[in-house]
């Protein structure tokens, strides 16, 4: 079920406090983490956008990169996942900014390297800051492609303003169906106490189960796919962790309390609904419900792929991503 699969994204779960044998320890040379992601390799200069949330100054980071070949006017926005940043993004920018694409990647408040402040977190205020760092960099319209939290962020947007989205992409997305009617509430405190009760052993775990099962085929798995979970741990080592930790308890109940299936039918771009198949066993049927939703939908699966393609199998990706952009 769709719950299930926001369920894996979610870290600190209790119920991954009793893990299998075969999950990896904590390995020992991870070194404490900033949780501004100022250790991890961005692609791109990254920049910031000063704005004030509930009464709180902070900063918005993104990557705006002009296009590497003859310039053909339009603009990408990538919109990342709950447990990434922009950073994963390098190989899509690339492959968009040699089309000639601008491509515009921002790291969402609470995410990567932009501030984490304890506030309320909500897609309507996502997709308003995202909408004023395009107005501040003059981008007056753009194709807006989300994936998995941010294919959520890309429906809130597309539905809100319709005049700013050229095209859009929904992307492996989660909150797939209204799961406050599928599984209990948990209020921020109780996920907060349940991560910071966790051992090293079980942070470690947890956060690679969840990165494992972004990749469900057989023989999917890579070895280095293990640095995404290393980047989720670093911090856990921090002394800022906490503050964290609680930021991750708040917006971790976002596709609880803001579901977007409600905005699918308010899309008026032309949109396609993307990803691999195999993602969860339910996902090619619900994708295929957005697809039908929405009113210019158009849906592609990728045969025998996960939750993340363009790192599992990134030439099919931009293919059929480069595809949609230039029909």
């Amino acid at each position: 079920m769709a719950s299930q699969h926001i369920a894996l994204t979610i870290l600190g779960c209790a119920s991954l406090l009793a893990q299998p044998p075969s999950l990896p320890k904590a390995p020992t040379d991870v070194k404490p983490g900033s949780i501004a992601y100022e250790d991890i390799a961005y692609p791109y200069p990254v920049s910031t956008l000063p704005l004030t949330l509930y009464g709180q100054d902070v900063r918005m980071a993104y990557m705006d990169v002009p296009p590497a070949a003859a310039p053909n006017g339009r603009t990408v926005v990538l919109l990342h996942g709950m447990n990434f940043g922009g950073f994963y993004f390098a190989g899509v920018i690339d492959v968009l900014r040699k089309e000639g694409f601008r491509v515009v990647v921002p790291d969402q408040i609470g995410f990567g390297r932009s501030s984490k402040p304890i506030i309320a977190y909500k897609f309507h205020d996502m997709a308003a800051n995202t909408r004023k760092l395009l107005q501040t960099l003059g981008v007056n319209s753009a194709v807006i492609v989300g994936h998995s939290m941010g294919g959520m962020l890309a429906a809130r947007f597309s539905a809100s303003y319709p005049e700013m989205t050229e095209r859009t992409v929904i992307y492996n997305p989660i909150g797939l169906t209204d799961i406050r009617y599928e599984r209990p509430w948990r209020t921020a405190e109780e996920a907060y106490k349940a991560t910071m009760a966790q051992t090293a052993d079980q942070t470690y775990q947890g956060m690679y189960a969840t990165i494992r099962r972004y990749f469900p085929g057989p023989n999917s798995w890579k070895p280095e796919y293990e640095n995404y979970v290393r980047i989720l741990y670093a911090p856990t080592l921090s002394s800022e962790w906490p503050r964290l930790a609680m930021v991750r308890a708040i917006y971790q109940q976002m596709p609880y309390l803001d579901p977007v299936v409600y905005d699918w039918p308010k899309i008026k771009s032309r949109t396609l609904v993307f990803g691999g198949e195999i993602d969860t066993p339910t996902f090619a049927a619900e994708a295929k419900h957005i697809a039908d939703t929405i009113p210019k939908g158009e849906l592609k699966l990728l045969p025998g792929l996960g939750h993340v393609p363009h790192i599992e199998a990134p030439d099919l990706f931009y293919r059929e991503l480069l595809k949609f952009l230039k029909s």
